[in-house]
């Protein structure tokens, strides 16, 4: 099934309705429960080494899918150039992430890498015609904003002379993250299939990945335990194959901005599921983090 309209991009983005708001919740779920995938991974495979695992993989596995739903990999479509940046940005979205994460906590994290839905709405209101936010939609994403600073808390600084260096890293790559959208709806990629706007990202980044983690030293010293290669399997087939082949087919189709909006709802189900998994614990303030969240998102997404 193509994922596009030769149009898409200057038509007037459509409303979430209920199936699109329940498949956007569904994926943010399984990216929450993702970044437990990737700690249980850790102790045998390094970050960069992972992301670069799982994008060649995916790879492989995004192309042979194309190739069996007949859809044409073609460079010459007038893609190449929106292609190589946006899997350029895809690449370096996790490497300032992992990196970042050495330097700075994790609540800080979330919050400098959460600034990508903010990134996707003002990129929007210049590159995307009829998907600008007004006054009480810009309030939504405010208070849902303001629920992950209540699950998280307010960041402090600490004794890291480092620290702003690891926040500004994970700024860069809630940038990226953003730009990585705004380039897919508002390029000669909106008139690809999804197949192929995915493999741009993942046959671009798995060089830049294992280009990062050999230049800051990753190195796997044996063989991966049986938990290691489950959990890097599951990243690599449902995750990156699956989840983001159906998350590019709803930027197209949707408003980008107020699918980015829904993205708030991944750091609370990653909460959710360090609790479930590995008995981390969970604050009081969570249930009102929660409202808050879903509260900003009623307004982000109520008819004008």
């Amino acid at each position: 099934m193509s994922a596009t309209a030769p149009s898409a991009g200057h038509a007037a983005p459509r409303h979430l309705d209920a199936g699109a708001v329940a498949l956007i919740v569904f994926l943010c779920l399984c990216w929450g429960f993702n970044q437990i995938a990737v700690k249980l991974a850790l102790p045998d495979i390094p970050p960069l080494i992972q992301a670069a695992i799982r994008s060649a993989g995916g790879t492989f596995i995004v192309g042979l899918w194309a190739y069996m739903r007949g859809h044409s990999l073609a460079l010459r479509d007038g893609t190449l150039a929106a292609g190589l940046l946006v899997g350029l940005l895809f690449g370096l979205e996790f490497v300032f992430l992992y990196r970042g994460l050495l330097y700075t906590t994790a609540s800080r994290a979330v919050l400098f890498l959460y600034a990508a839905p903010f990134v996707v709405v003002i990129g929007a209101r210049f590159l995307l015609p009829g998907d600008h936010f007004h006054w009480s939609q810009w309030a939504g994403l405010l208070l849902s904003f303001s629920g992950i600073v209540l699950a998280f808390g307010v960041p402090t600084p600490s004794g890291d002379p480092y620290q702003w260096l690891g926040d500004l890293m994970l700024f860069v790559a809630g940038v990226t993250w953003g730009a990585t959208t705004l380039v897919v709806k508002a390029t000669s990629l909106r008139s690809a299939s999804a197949e192929k706007t995915l493999l741009y990202q993942l046959a671009v980044s798995t060089p830049v990945l294992a280009l990062a983690a050999l230049i800051f030293g990753e190195t796997m010293t044996g063989m991966p335990s049986l938990q290691a290669i489950i959990s890097l399997t599951w990243q690599t087939v449902w995750i990156v194959s699956i989840t983001f082949l159906l998350w590019f087919m709803m930027i197209v189709k949707y408003s980008a901005s107020r699918l980015s909006a829904f993205t708030f709802f991944t750091p609370l189900f990653g909460v959710a599921a360090g609790h479930l998994v590995m008995g981390d614990p969970i604050t009081p303030a969570f249930a009102g983090a929660v409202a808050l969240v879903i509260a900003g998102l009623i307004l982000v997404n109520r008819p004008r």
